[in-house]
């Protein structure tokens, strides 16, 4: 009969079940996009949980390992396509221009960072069997959060343990990190679905509380602090929307802001003004009178006030992101490059390994591109103590806080004018905060546009300017707590816990596979 398939049609049967694969695929998409509800500046970190259970409760334990890669990798891409979507505010700075491009950028960044998930997925898949499969889904998903913040020199933004930040739960960090929080995120949402029978998942879902109640009660406690330093560091934020930032007079108009708010009176008057990332329309071995007007405006303040601002430096054919510090005299005494870079976006990957170091250093010039310092590097700040400097992007990763003799605090510069006024900003911030609990240390964030925060040990908000505003704070530096468990051993004490699990789940299933035979 023409015009009508045969109810046995193996092709009809094939487009039905190819509907239900993509129907499938969409809503765990949309799960995904329920996740990253938890990360900044909805913070609703229940909602990720929930979302987790859901996605552990539909994967079915008897699917293939090809299965379950495709599924958590569509959930994966729903979340950080959720998380994330402010990687295009950057191509609509000039829209002419680019912004045909922002569409492209955020689909394969999401679908990218989703093939962590996906390896996860797969990898617990042909690890166990059964429920033993949740288990190993659990802590190679942790593993490949770890693994993200080194693969292609690294991206571990919205992390699931990230949605933790702002609780007291975060306190866990000084013990493991982040990886440690995203692993009792993963095990909170497993534990309700462990079980095989009612009984088994109820008392499943009062663990999950139990250990979620009982870990936030413990982290409320931890508000010991030690006493702030009794000089005052002023936090200058100039507020310049990047999109007009460099045009017309702004740049001479912005910097006169800046110039205006150093000097400023102030009672106690401040040992150190911090100006933020890029924040001069010079460079810095082209300053002309700026260093001078700058000098005399931290002069109003004493002889011994420092300037400390973002600037652009050039050295032998190459351009550098810097910190520089300067005296009242208009001395620069002390400047760091920024060593870790973005790829695309300040530098040309492996352009100095393919085309020598002369011409790699043309192409950055031509590119708007920069060089890498050599790497972390501590600043001496007179009465302040010794600053570890970070410099926007360096600060999402923690590695770069333990590469130095111990400081006595954090100092981030950063332009989140990039990143639109949406989510980027408040999750940046969000792991400023994150970066000194793990490390027991005050951070100092000053950002263009804000959020510029004063962040105690314990990764409290003594301090802000919000986003769009136009000032400056005077803080007393807060004081460093003793190095925590993860200033001293990082990642490894989760590493080993990490391996343990995968060395029971693989013992699990070699005897699964003895009793079968």
């Amino acid at each position: 009969m023409t015009g009508n398939r045969p109810q046995n049609d193996p092709a009809g049967t094939r487009e039905h079940l190819q509907g239900v694969r993509w129907a499938g695929m969409f809503a765990h998409g949309v799960l995904g996009a329920v996740m990253a509800t938890g990360q900044a500046p909805l913070g609703w970190w229940w909602a990720t949980i929930a979302a987790l259970v859901v996605m552990f409760h539909i994967l079915p334990l008897d699917a293939t390992a090809r299965n379950w890669a495709w599924r958590v990798w569509a959930t994966g891409t729903g979340y950080f396509a959720a998380s994330l979507f402010w990687i295009v505010e950057p191509f609509f700075i000039e829209p002419e221009r680019h912004g045909w491009m922002a569409p492209f950028a955020l689909v394969l960044m999401a679908g990218g960072m989703a093939l962590f998930w996906a390896i996860a997925g797969w990898s617990a898949a042909r690890m166990a069997r059964g429920r033993g499969r949740l288990v190993a889904l659990v802590a190679a998903l942790v593993a490949l959060e770890l693994v993200r913040g080194w693969v292609f020199t690294g991206f571990p933004w919205a992390m699931l343990g990230h949605v933790l930040v702002g609780t007291p739960l975060m306190q866990l960090a000084a013990w493991g990190g982040a990886g440690a929080l995203s692993l009792l995120v993963v095990v909170a949402a497993l534990l309700p679905v462990l079980g095989q029978t009612g009984a088994q998942r109820g008392a499943g879902v009062l663990g999950a509380l139990g250990l979620v109640a009982g870990l936030w009660v413990w982290g409320g406690a931890q508000t010991e602090l030690p006493a702030p330093r009794d000089h005052v560091i002023r936090l200058a934020q100039p507020n310049a929307p990047q999109a007009e930032k460099w045009q017309g007079d702004n740049p001479q108009r912005f910097f006169n802001r800046l110039l205006d708010q150093t000097a400023a009176p102030a009672s106690p008057a401040p040992a150190l003004v911090v100006w933020p990332e890029t924040a001069v329309p010079f460079f810095l071995e082209y300053a002309g009178d700026g260093l001078a007007m700058m000098a005399q405006a931290a002069q109003e303040h004493g002889p011994d006030t420092l300037l400390a601002f973002g600037v652009q430096r050039y050295d032998a054919g190459r351009y550098f992101n810097s910190l520089a510090v300067l005296d009242i005299t208009a001395q620069v005494t002390q400047t760091y490059d920024k060593h870790h870079l973005v790829p695309f976006g300040e530098y040309v990957p492996l352009s100095e390994f393919l085309l020598g170091s002369g011409v790699a250093g043309f192409a950055a010039q031509v590119l708007q591109g920069y060089s890498a310092g050599p790497g972390p590097a501590l600043l001496d700040m007179g009465p302040l103590g010794h600053a570890l400097p970070l410099i926007c992007y360096e600060s999402i990763f923690p590695r770069h806080l333990r590469g130095t003799d111990r400081p006595d605090w954090v100092l981030q510069i950063t332009n989140d004018a990039w990143f639109g006024e949406l989510t980027g900003p408040f999750q940046h911030l969000a792991q400023a905060r994150l970066r000194a609990v793990e490390q027991g240390l005050p951070v100092l964030r000053v950002a263009n546009t804000g959020v510029s925060a004063v962040i105690d040990a314990r990764g409290g908000m003594v301090a802000q300017l919000g986003l769009g505003e136009t000032g400056f704070l005077d803080t007393p530096l807060p004081g460093a707590l003793p190095a925590t468990a993860y200033a001293r051993f990082g990642d490894v004490p989760l590493w080993l816990v990490l391996l343990g699990l995968f060395g029971a789940m693989t013992a699990l299933r070699k005897r699964q596979n003895v009793i079968r035979r």
